[in-house]
């Protein structure tokens, strides 16, 4: 685990992550809320920065296999259908109740889950998730890699157009 040894002071500071000391980030996928307000969530960052490229976030603990967060998805807001070509996605309910939405070689499947339930997503698998409770819904979202590529989003959706404008403004910046 690690080299040299460390103090418990130190291998707290290292390895421990508090809620107290966590941002619950918003603004992290504005761009998509931009499109649609229903996409309205929030990241709330513990293991690595997730799917969102967050991989600067100096508050997280730092992991070599995996990352691991909470998504905040208020009530009738929703995660649009995404893709991670490069990783499995595991998407665990800590409170309230959300339909995962999984569309896979032509076959879309609308599956409830409750308190407490899990499901797990393949790579290049789409999947999404919508809160059509009347509370908010906590998840723990986990990324099987340190830093997965960004998702891309169904071909010809204002959200995939939008991604390729960003990635290309990005690229012109460079």
């Amino acid at each position: 685990m690690s080299q040299q040894k460390l103090s418990k002071e130190e291998f707290e500071k290292k390895y421990v992550a508090r809620l107290k000391d966590r941002k619950t980030d918003w603004d992290v996928l504005s761009f998509q809320e931009s499109i649609d307000p229903k996409y309205r969530r929030a990241q709330i960052r513990y293991v690595g920065g997730g799917g969102t490229g967050q991989h600067n976030d100096q508050s997280v603990i730092k992991a070599d296999h995996f990352t691991l967060s909470t998504m905040l998805l208020p009530a009738g807001s929703e995660g649009p259908s995404h893709l991670h070509h490069d990783v499995e996605e595991v998407f665990f309910v800590i409170q309230g109740q959300i339909t995962a939405i999984i569309e896979d070689e032509g076959e879309k499947y609308e599956i409830p889950l409750d308190t407490r339930d899990c499901i797990w997503s393949p790579p290049g698998v789409y999947r999404g998730v919508r809160n059509d409770g009347d509370v908010d819904a906590l998840m723990l979202v986990m990324l099987g890699a340190q830093k997965p590529q960004l998702p891309t989003y169904p071909e010809g959706s204002a959200l995939e157009d939008l991604r390729l404008e960003r990635a290309k403004a990005k690229a012109a910046q460079k």
